[in-house]
């Protein structure tokens, strides 16, 4: 799968406010790309806009799956494609089950709304709970709920392989995990990439996720707009004279 991103300009809908000033970006499966920026530079704006957010509208430009545009079409419908969206704050849903959820969503992936056997697939998540480094009870437990931010973290990458995403896109998925849970988020990462065939977009602040997974393209995001890219080199530059002092040199 390719998600492409052409000259993308978005606005807010309640008040026509621009926000990203035409974004140019491409991931394919079996890639990780880096999106680092400060706060309020436009990253979780495009991460929403990619899944069809209602608070903001595309004013011109494209995004496209192997090159057909995917604008006219619902959250369901691009989730449906194997995209999947990481939340920089996952929510809670009291009452519904991490299992339920899974299970229920699989069911409506399938064209012919064949079920998964249920041994085989309590058996498959209950394996990817295991190796996240969860416990058991987060099987049967409401999603997220009373979680801490790092198992939250955790329930979105056990969510993107179950659902079999081809491209994700996560949304400072380093955040709130503690240096072991960012190992292992790291590994999975690696893992759905070299046996899987997923293609990942990491939103980050910080080198530090960039490091473990070895990025192959890494994009500056400033001020609604793509400044820069480069390998995993821009991120150790970015770390080493931080966001403001690069942007200067760039602008120079």
């Amino acid at each position: 799968m390719k998600l492409e991103i052409k000259d993308l300009k978005v606005a807010v809908v309640a008040d026509d406010t621009e926000i990203l000033h035409g974004v140019n970006l491409t991931i394919e499966s079996g890639k990780i790309a880096g999106l680092m920026g400060k706060n309020g530079s436009g990253k979780s704006t495009l991460a929403k806009v990619i899944f069809g957010h209602p608070d903001y509208k595309v004013t011109s430009g494209d995004i496209l799956v192997d090159g057909e545009s995917i604008l006219g079409m619902s959250t369901n419908e691009r989730a449906q494609l194997g995209l999947f969206l990481g939340f920089q704050s996952p929510y809670a849903i009291p009452g519904v089950t991490l299992n339920n959820l899974l299970r229920t969503a699989i069911h409506a992936k399938d064209p012919k709304g064949r079920m998964e056997n249920p041994i085989k697939f309590a058996r498959r998540l209950r394996g990817q709970i295991k190796e996240i480094g969860l416990t058991d009870e987060f099987f049967d437990r409401s999603v997220n709920e009373n979680a801490s931010g790092g198992e939250r973290k955790k329930s979105e990458i056990i969510q993107l392989d179950m659902l079999g995403a081809k491209i994700a896109v996560l949304d400072e998925i380093d955040s709130g995990l503690d240096i072991d849970a960012l190992k292992v988020v790291s590994e999975s990462i690696v893992r759905h990439r070299n046996e899987k065939g997923t293609g990942f977009v990491l939103v980050t602040h910080y080198n530090r996720l960039l490091t473990h997974v070895n990025p192959d393209v890494v994009y500056l995001f400033v001020d609604g707009r793509i400044i820069k890219q480069g390998g995993p080199e821009l991120a150790l530059e970015l770390e080493e004279k931080g966001y403001e002092q690069l942007v200067a040199e760039i602008a120079k």
